[in-house]
């Protein structure tokens, strides 16, 4: 039997074998028209009634009811717990502690407790002269914190906290107003101002909580309040 017949040698086409070898040319820019056109092609055809839209409404009622509840449970937490937030709520402060001394700053949040707070409130209230905290009072916490509700107070400015035996006898010895037995060395002192209300006003609310010692100072402009026998003094 014949072989079959070859096929016929291929025909060089020069125009097709430049193209194989030459690399693609670069896209053409999009008009501005032509890219919205194009986007509104890919975009998905999705439309929605007004009904819909009530019940998205509806559904975020819901979750700000929900943040809200959250809220109130943090502020009726048991002792001893942390306050639990909605995930991405921003927290606002009830007050801002800032020491004058040391210039930091320390925020009191809702639902926050003397046992949650405690230890830094205590190295927030360091002496500032010997760097040496103690355990404070954390009664104290609750006075800054009434006050700051009285007069919507966003910052307090502590002027003094605990003082060691050490400072307290160097103040003595300089002259100033500080008692030999001051209840600051016990950790049971705080003094403090609020800028733009008046110290007097201070003075007399702090009295009303009946707590402890309360000491004016108008020249200073601060407030002592600590949680000793129930005395009043004013100082200089």
């Amino acid at each position: 039997m014949d072989a079959p017949d070859a096929a016929p040698p291929a025909i060089f086409d020069p125009v097709v074998a430049r193209g194989e070898h030459v690399a693609p040319g670069t896209a053409r820019e999009l008009s501005k028209k032509e890219e919205w056109l194009r986007d509104k092609a890919l975009r998905p055809d999705f439309h929605t009634t007004d009904a819909e839209l009530a019940r998205a409404v509806a559904v975020g009622s819901k979750l700000k009811k929900g943040r809200t509840l959250t809220a109130r449970r943090a502020r009726d937490a048991a002792p001893g717990t942390d306050p639990e937030w909605w995930p991405g709520e921003r927290i606002e402060p009830v007050t801002t502690l800032f020491n004058v001394w040391t210039r930091e700053a320390l925020p009191l949040l809702p639902g926050q407790t003397p046992t949650t707070l405690g230890k830094r409130f205590c190295l927030f209230l360091r002496d500032h002269f010997t760097n040496q905290p103690t355990n404070m009072d954390t009664r104290l916490i609750g006075v800054l914190q009434h006050v700051a509700g009285k007069f919507d107070a966003k910052r307090i400015e502590v002027v003094s906290g605990y003082r060691s035996p050490k400072y307290n006898l160097m103040l003595r010895k300089k002259g100033h107003q500080v008692a030999r037995h001051s209840q600051h060395m016990e950790g049971n002192a705080v003094d403090f101002r609020i800028r733009g209300v008046a110290t007097k006003l201070v003075l007399h609310y702090v009295k009303s909580l009946r707590l402890g010692g309360v000491g004016y100072y108008p020249n200073s402009q601060f407030v002592h309040s600590d949680t000793g026998p129930i005395r009043y003094w004013t100082g200089s």
